[in-house]
């Protein structure tokens, strides 16, 4: 069974700093604003824990913070570590019309070239959530994949136009398109679990302890590696968020339990995804129904 195991680890960082709060949370407090400066701190000690375990990483960036932190982004660079698109604000595309998104796009696109040198292939939203003009979008300039979805867990699958559901009418299964798509989970994010936020919404309380979440994602890897056996489990965490002493000991231990087992490795989103088209075309999931768009 070791011999036919071929499980990935994806360790992936949105790098939000200042942006999320700005963004996301319309913040006009100093003091809300001001965690957003923790982000870079967090950063280069995550660097140095990846670098003791030799992972090389995917990190999400908003334009606005290559822009705040310039130094940061070049060394996400530097150590060999996959940037990807993650706005200019950490903006909602659902709350964009479609001038103002194609322009979130290529301000973001602009302000990674300008810092760090990179053309990203991956994209991630910066709400989990894509307007009805955001794949059109990512296929215009060129993506390879993007990172914000759920219709899976251990497998990529690919991107759709034309999805259409109410609460009247069966669902319309959409086109598949030339974008792969690397579900995310929220029970595998960090922010939801240890973020205290408040806000117009709402209050979203954290500080949970960190061996809640390192028994769901142990148990998640253990159930990838012992019963399925192949596949990438896509972790999402925030520099800000898990770059808290005690939680990158938590981080820590998480790698300790996945490494060094016979066909289990690290990886960024880019080099699986390369890996992952190899044979295959566009195509509806396994199950779907016969409802399809024209």
């Amino acid at each position: 069974m070791d011999d036919a195991r071929d499980v990935r680890i994806a360790l992936t960082f949105d790098y939000d700093a200042l942006s999320v709060w700005i963004g996301s949370f319309e913040a006009t407090s100093p003091s809300m604003v001001s965690r957003g400066e923790f982000g870079p701190i967090a950063l280069r000690r995550i660097l140095k824990l990846l670098a003791d375990y030799n992972i090389k990483s995917t990190f999400f960036v908003p334009g606005h913070t290559a822009l705040a932190f310039p130094d940061t982004v070049v060394a996400i660079r530097e150590a060999g570590h996959e940037i990807g698109h993650h706005g200019w604000v950490h903006e909602n595309p659902l709350s964009l019309d479609a001038d103002r998104e194609r322009w979130v796009m290529e301000k973001g696109l602009e302000a990674l070239d300008r810092i760090a040198g990179v053309r990203p292939v991956g994209y991630r939203s910066p709400a989990w959530d894509n307007s009805p003009q955001t794949i059109p979008l990512l296929l215009e300039f060129g993506f390879d994949y993007e990172s914000s979805l759920m219709g899976n867990d251990y497998e990529p699958y690919w991107c759709r136009l034309g999805d259409a559901f109410n609460a009247t009418d069966e669902f319309t299964w959409g086109k598949p398109v030339d974008l792969v798509e690397v579900p995310v989970a929220w029970h595998l994010d960090d922010f939801p679990h240890f973020e205290y936020v408040w806000s117009k919404a709402g209050v979203l309380p954290g500080y949970r302890p960190p061996s809640d979440l390192l028994e769901i994602w142990k148990g998640e890897f253990d159930y990838l590696y012992g019963k399925v056996g192949k596949g990438i489990l896509n972790i999402t965490m925030h520099p800000q968020v898990i770059g808290r002493g005690h939680r990158l000991l938590f981080l820590e231990e998480f790698i300790r339990h996945v490494a060094d087992r016979p066909g289990v490795g690290f990886t960024t989103l880019g080099d699986y995804v390369r890996d992952w088209r190899v044979g295959k075309s566009p195509a509806l999931p396994r199950d779907a129904g016969p409802n399809r768009a024209s």
